[in-house]
């Protein structure tokens, strides 16, 4: 049984702040600064460029991928960490039309967050005319399942509203047409169980700032089911993702699996804070996560309907179909929320009028759900967020 209590412990909460925003950026593990610092001093400071080899770092991106592989169900060997979630869609998606060549189409909701649309869009442009990216509506992604579709990709979890695609169902559909699937799991990872090798995937990709904790800027991950893994051919083929770099071969040879999928050079300080957060991870059961999960979500929409009338439920109110978060919407959304994190409530905003809550068992317990309702519930019925400063748009909502 995991002890959540502990969990709270192991990180940094600014006094009086209640921080339902983990779902955006996680926050800092105590122990990160710690290890970071050692990198830099120990590591950097006295090996230089034999860290490669005294500290690891060269094999960081495989060992910390199979750690994250634990949270997502994939097979060991078959994850790998580094670059940036935009370039792990890319290098999926690539690689999966190659693997359809008779087909031209890629399959995706506008649920899916934008920048994995726009990576698609750049990624068949570059191919030329005759391939499409076909957008349909979250519930209808079944029915488009069609015999042109090459490669369907989804992000599990809505980014707006929570709203839960059904991963193994779409998966079995994908593959009934002889499709292909990416899974964005940005919003998946460390939020709820997750069963790539269970589900059928093919491949993967994620983040590891939002739920992961690893800091903002932190590397992305990707993966590659093990029928694929001496198939796919990387659209990027980096210099690390060659079967013997410091061969320096002039012509390119993929390497073996799921290596053949790095690109540039391991991020060395972020993945020392992964590493940190990931030794708060390896202590969690993932059902006890979810329960706990559902147990605060369902705990924080009955409040917010009972103290804020104004307010409408954005999520699924069915908590097999929503993940970690619970959105509302409010014409004024963007005020409340930030008249919200005024008074010390951390959330945020998404367009055109979603005020979005994440609940992260490792560092979010029913108190503190008591008390952000009970501040949401003052700042709603006293109209505090109508004042022109809330109202005032920052780059990041």
């Amino acid at each position: 049984m995991t002890d959540f209590a502990t969990t709270k412990a192991l990180f940094h909460l600014p006094e009086g702040m209640i921080y339902l925003d983990g779902n955006s950026l996680g926050p800092l593990p105590k122990t990160a600064a710690t290890r970071v610092t050692r990198t830099v001093e120990a590591e950097w400071g006295e090996m230089l460029i034999t860290g490669w080899n005294k500290a690891g770092w060269m094999a960081q991106p495989s060992v910390l991928g199979d750690r994250i592989g634990r949270l997502i169900g994939a097979e060991p060997g078959h994850v790998t960490t580094g670059d940036t979630l935009s370039i792990k869609v890319y290098q999926a998606l690539a690689a999966a039309l190659e693997m359809r060549p008779d087909r031209r189409v890629i399959l995706s909701d506008n649920g899916n967050f934008p920048s994995d649309l726009y990576m698609a869009e750049g990624l068949l442009r570059q191919l030329g005319s005759g391939y499409e990216l076909r957008v349909v509506d979250p519930d209808q992604v079944a029915d488009a399942l069609t015999d042109e579709i090459a490669v369907m990709m989804l992000t599990q979890v809505d980014y707006r509203t929570g709203r839960m695609h059904d991963m193994a169902d779409l998966t079995a559909r994908a593959h009934a047409v002889g499709a292909l699937t990416v899974w964005d799991l940005a919003h998946s990872a460390g939020a709820f169980p997750v069963h790539l090798a269970r589900d059928g995937a093919d491949f993967a990709v994620g983040c590891t700032y939002k739920y992961l904790n690893a800091g903002p800027g932190a590397p992305a991950f990707i993966y590659v089911a093990p029928r694929h893994a001496e198939r796919v051919q990387p659209a990027l083929s980096g210099w690390l993702g060659h079967e013997a770099p410091f061969a320096f071969d002039l012509d390119y040879r993929p390497g073996a699996r799921i290596e053949r999928m790095r690109v540039g050079t391991p991020p060395v300080l972020q993945m020392a804070a992964l590493e940190a957060s990931l030794d708060i991870w390896d202590q969690v059961d993932l059902d006890d996560l979810r329960a706990a999960s559902v147990a605060l979500c369902e705990q924080f929409i009955a409040g917010v309907e009972a103290t804020c009338p104004d307010l409408v439920l954005a999520s699924p109110r069915d908590a097999a179909q929503r993940g970690s978060q619970v959105s509302f919407h409010f014409a004024d959304g963007y005020a409340a929320m930030q008249a919200l994190i005024a008074h010390g409530v951390i959330g945020d905003f998404r367009a055109p009028d979603i005020m979005r809550f994440g609940f992260t068992p490792l560092f979010i317990d029913a108190g503190d759900v008591d008390q952000a309702i009970a501040i949401l519930g003052e700042i709603m019925r006293d109209r505090l967020w109508d004042r022109e400063a809330y109202k005032i748009r920052a780059a990041v909502t």
